[in-house]
């Protein structure tokens, strides 16, 4: 590789992770104004939904979704740049840049009624998360039994994967990204201001 090419990479990772960091400076300041000192919140009510990661039960809510269908299914908002969020499926550029994307995977069965499976999860929930692997926006994979009357609840990836080695279920990546935030996972923390009107994980 040309050394002229080697050297343009970090400067263009540089250049991309200092607008990244500009952008969320950005929305830091936009999106979490706090109230003025002595002045309870307002809050939101919104619907909650359970899912499973590792095994254990955890809350979520889903607001945005890149594909119109699946938005008016799921009482979302119609978001299509979420879209943008996935990997490039382009090859990489001739300097090895290519955009990892900022999707992790939610499984979700097409013939047999469950909570999704999600790929990652905050841990704790909240500003103390550890897990950098988490990711709100999630990438759509689509699971079928290939014999309904064989399906069963599916509890973690692990568990997905291990079906689809054995010939159970067949998997399809889709294009569709949403945005469901983890907000409640039980001992393992909720996000501030969190209340939950049911049992919780």
């Amino acid at each position: 590789m040309p050394p002229a090419i080697r050297r343009s990479a970090p400067s263009l990772r540089a250049t991309v992770f200092a607008g990244t960091l500009a952008a969320a400076m950005v929305l830091l300041a936009g999106c979490s104004t706090a109230p003025p000192a002595g002045q309870r919140p307002e809050m939101a009510h919104l619907p909650l939904l359970r899912g499973w990661f590792e095994g254990q039960e955890v809350l979520y809510v889903t607001t945005d979704v890149s594909d119109a269908e699946v938005a008016q299914a799921k009482h979302a908002n119609y978001a299509p740049l979420l879209a943008l969020a996935l990997a490039d499926v382009a090859p990489a550029t001739p300097g090895g840049i290519r955009r990892p994307g900022a999707t992790d995977r939610v499984y979700g069965t097409t013939n047999y009624p469950q909570a999704s499976v999600f790929a990652s999860a905050p841990q704790p929930v909240g500003p103390a998360n550890t897990f950098t692997a988490y990711s709100p926006l999630w990438q759509l994979v689509q699971v079928t039994w290939v014999h309904p009357a064989q399906a069963r609840t599916l509890r973690s990836e692990e568990e997905v994967l291990n079906a689809q080695e054995q010939g159970l279920v067949t998997l399809r990546e889709t294009r569709v990204v949403l945005n469901c935030p983890i907000i409640h996972r039980g001992r393992l923390g909720a996000l501030p201001g969190v209340t939950v009107d049911g049992p919780t994980p």
